[in-house]
């Protein structure tokens, strides 16, 4: 249960699954029949993204309106891929957002990620090109608000054995060394390693410092 949701008032209630939950308000209830009814008529990717948002966020709020909240996270974070691999801190930062919402959004991050880098028999990611290496990190660190240096260490099959975080730093700057990198290869027996990070200030230009 998510006391700190909008949409609950007090520890005896608990959110539940259907939007159409005797619970919900009945005005509420007929605004997202219609909202299911044209998601299920339309083409894949027709609806606009906060009404996409806004159906998720039933999921757990189930007696308010959430078409306002959706809107005031896509304008907080810009894209709909930014709200959901977005931090729990700038989650919670937004009004009406609370413990229960971020687990959800939470919860399909790691569904997406799943469903979008290669995994092997073995249950190991697999990058194995440098698309797989560019989904995995746009989906792991692609929306973050400072610089983070992480290193994918792979085996010889090209599976994802540790992906380690070294450091964060500004949104323009971040300091490694590279024997934490050698370090951390020869513990995990890698045979290759990947040094990735992101440029949250949009600049490419790589520092450099005598």
């Amino acid at each position: 249960m998510d006391n700190s949701d909008s949409d609950q008032s007090n520890s005896s209630q608990s959110y539940d699954h259907s939007s159409d939950s005797p619970k919900a308000p009945s005005h509420l209830g007929g605004h997202r029949a219609r909202l299911r009814q044209r998601f299920m008529k339309v083409p894949s990717r027709s609806l606009p993204d906060y009404e996409i948002l806004e159906m998720l966020l039933h999921q757990v709020i189930t007696r308010k309106d959430t078409k306002k909240l959706a809107k005031d996270l896509l304008k907080r974070f810009g894209l709909l891929q930014a709200v959901i691999f977005a931090d729990v801190s700038d989650l919670k930062s937004v009004e009406g957002i609370g413990d229960c919402t971020v687990y959800y959004i939470k919860f399909l991050a790691d569904l997406l990620s799943r469903l979008c880098v290669p995994i092997a028999d073995s249950n190991f990611h697999v990058l194995s090109s440098w698309l797989s290496v560019l989904n995995y990190c746009q989906l792991t660190m692609g929306f973050k608000k400072k610089e983070y240096f992480r290193v994918l260490l792979l085996n010889k099959r090209n599976m994802l054995i540790a992906d380690e975080f070294l450091d964060t730093g500004t949104v323009d700057k971040v300091t490694v060394y590279p024997r934490e990198i050698a370090r951390l290869a020869l513990l995990h027996g890698a045979s290759a390693a990947i040094m990735v990070h992101n440029h949250p200030s949009g600049n490419v230009t790589a520092q450099r410092r005598i």
